[in-house]
């Protein structure tokens, strides 16, 4: 038996991914997890110190660890249609962007990322926790903000609009479903135990698919905020097969990202092998 740290986020995606592995219910492993939950942000910070042995990441964020991790197949948030947004309080296009200033989620998001390729200027940007982006569009705080996560459920409830969706730019850009958040496990692991992590966190999802009901009461407990639609509207959009393994699409899509990224001098090359 070992023992392993891990780390992701309270968002339902997440917890609905790995509850069963860290709740014994896969009998084929007997490994144990030390678990701790926190903002994406915090996650990608910690990263940079190797906090834990398995984490989640947003993929803008792994390009500046990559020396310390590496990412697995299984676990990822990838695919169509699930992109961040850029919300405003009154309607604004793409170009009046380039007056407002913007709240983000964190500078080393995928969102912050994809929204630098195709925002190129703004009056300014602020850093602040997901969850308040909203409130700082509607108070007027800042001009506009971009969100992620379960606010794409919730933004228009509250009167506003979307000025722009990140993740269908990219994909009209590149043809390639949208690498979000992946899991990343530390370089100094064994290859053979990075390989039964990866197995294990995949028979998760597998499980959490077949048995949705058993992981609604973790979910609950950590998403407090939402209705019990709203969790599940989140989870269809950001677990699906690409969760179970990226696959050939899945990896050229996150290269893709990488390369973009470094074309546009936002992220670092990579110089060490990325997938276990």
């Amino acid at each position: 038996m070992k023992n392993y740290s891990l780390a992701f986020s309270p968002c339902p995606n997440d917890t609905f991914i790995f509850d069963a592995m860290i709740h014994g219910r896969l009998s084929d492993y007997d490994d144990t997890w030390n678990v701790h939950l926190m903002d994406v942000e915090a996650l990608n910070r910690n990263a940079a110190n190797q906090m834990f042995d398995v984490t989640k990441l947003s993929f803008a964020a792994y390009s500046f660890v990559s020396q310390h991790y590496r990412i697995l197949a299984a676990g990822s948030a990838l695919g169509r249609g699930c992109g961040p947004l850029i919300i405003s309080k009154s309607p604004m296009s793409l170009d009046d962007l380039k007056d407002a200033v913007i709240a983000i989620p964190g500078k080393h998001t995928t969102a912050h990322l994809l929204m630098s390729m195709f925002v190129k200027e703004c009056k300014g940007k602020v850093e602040m926790l997901f969850s308040d982006i909203e409130e700082a569009v509607l108070s007027g705080k800042v001009d506009a903000g971009l969100i992620i996560h379960e606010n794409r459920f919730t933004y228009a409830a509250k009167g506003l609009h979307k000025v722009a969706d990140m993740g269908a730019l990219w994909e009209e850009k590149t043809g390639n479903p949208i690498p979000l958040g992946c899991i990343a496990v530390k370089r100094s692991l064994p290859q053979e135990e990075m390989k039964v992590i990866e197995n294990q966190i995949k028979a998760s999802v597998q499980f959490a698919f077949s048995y949705p009901e058993l992981s609604k009461p973790y979910i609950k407990l950590h998403a407090q905020e939402m209705s019990e639609e709203v969790q599940q509207q989140h989870i269809n959009l950001y677990v699906n097969d690409f969760s179970i393994d990226l696959g050939t699409e899945g990896r050229n899509a996150i290269s893709e990202l990488f390369n973009e990224g470094q074309k546009a001098g936002i992220l670092p090359e990579l110089v060490h092998p990325v997938f276990v």
